[in-house]
């Protein structure tokens, strides 16, 4: 990622922080639309599961300009993805519900150039994240 996408980033989801509830909530409802065998890993309640979502997307968007600082966490949060049944196919589905759901609470401030900053950004930390619990050569299929 070059700065000028880290920013992108950023000032995107600095936008979306506001209304941090609804997003997770539409992002879940994408998620389990889109494939709905997942819903199994969740709990019945997902209160503070969207907001554990919400906090660690703000880590993780806070620290694009020095990911460094963020890599150990999303490790030890890959691994722990592995115990609930996750699997590299799911990167993909869940990159894809993420992207879905900024394009609807961004509306007309998703632009190719915000598309293409987050699409890197989640690129990025998913191939970490695979590399990290399952191989480098998952990450790489």
């Amino acid at each position: 990622m070059n700065p000028t996408q880290i920013n992108l980033v950023q000032e995107s989801f600095a936008k979306v922080a506001p209304i941090s509830e609804q997003a997770a909530a539409i992002f879940y409802d994408r998620l389990f639309e889109v494939a709905p065998t997942v819903k199994a890993m969740f709990p019945a309640d997902m209160k503070e599961q969207r907001k554990k979502l919400m906090a660690t997307l703000a880590v993780v968007v806070n620290g694009l300009s020095n990911l460094e600082s963020v890599l150990p966490a999303a490790s030890a949060l890959a691994k722990r993805h592995v115990s609930y049944g996750a699997k590299p196919e799911h990167y993909p589905v869940v990159g894809g519900a993420l992207l879905w759901t900024l394009e609807k609470g961004l509306g007309e401030a998703w632009t190719p150039d915000v598309a293409d900053a987050w699409t890197a950004a989640y690129g990025t930390l998913s191939g970490y994240m695979i590399s990290e619990a399952y191989g480098s050569a998952q990450a790489a299929e």
